[in-house]
């Protein structure tokens, strides 16, 4: 489904990106692991449009969608549950996910899809009229994941759904995701706790420094020692 080939990002001088290839295939997840400042972010972000890349090609379902605007990629089929969740602090949770519908028209679709996150996620449900600024830090985590669900994405991209939330709120996330992906939902998670990553996804990739330098079945990196000796404290 995503193929990304030489991808470049650069900030100034400093090449956080150093053209990197890999792919998703459909209805498959794929983790992207490595420590702060590797570049998984700046992956997310330029694939998402929200910077520009400096180089290489990316493409959806075989076309090319590089230079495309940000909410033309939404029409296409992608959306991001950027790092630091991004939600509307004073609008509502109901208005949060009707604004994640904003490039559809279909009225009942989109009431048949809010109902279907608040099954996915009953407090939100309860709290369906509190603003979002008002909410836990895992609670905007929830919205920030059913607001991209409402557009009906064909790929998922999620950049670090567990930072800075307690176990439980974690546990709760990370099986929503997994019930995502078993609904067919194509996955490219971005995620710094390494084990939590491979243990949910089908394939990994390793970067550092701004290259992918390992990859595999997620089986294989959570067996391969060097990995297990950077990133699993072992």
């Amino acid at each position: 489904m995503l193929e990304v080939t030489g991808l470049r990002v650069a900030y100034g001088g400093i090449q956080a990106v150093r053209g990197i290839s890999f792919h998703v295939n459909e209805g498959e997840m794929v983790a992207l692991i490595g420590a702060n400042g590797a570049g998984k972010t700046s992956t997310l972000k330029a694939l998402a449009r929200l910077i520009d890349a400096a180089g290489g090609s990316v493409r959806l379902r075989g076309e090319e969608i590089s230079k495309l605007a940000p909410h033309r990629l939404v029409g296409q089929g992608i959306a991001l549950v950027p790092e630091g969740r991004g939600v509307f602090p004073r609008m509502s949770i109901l208005e949060n996910l009707q604004m994640g519908a904003y490039c559809r028209s279909d009225r009942d679709g989109i009431d048949a899809d809010i109902e279907h996150v608040f099954t996915l996620f009953p407090r939100l449900k309860e709290r369906a009229r509190q603003l979002a600024g008002t909410m836990s830090g895992g609670e905007q985590q929830m919205l920030a994941l059913g607001r991209a669900l409402m557009s009906r994405p064909q790929l998922l991209l999620l950049d670090e759904p567990s930072m800075g939330l307690a176990p439980i709120m974690v546990q709760k996330i990370f099986e929503v995701i997994r019930t995502v992906a078993a609904e067919g939902m194509t996955i490219l998670l971005v995620e710094q706790n390494a084990r939590l990553a491979l243990e949910t996804s089908q394939r990994g990739y390793v970067m550092e420094s701004g290259e992918i330098t390992l990859s595999g079945e997620s089986a294989e990196l959570l067996a391969d020692p060097k990995v297990r000796a950077a990133y699993l404290g072992e």
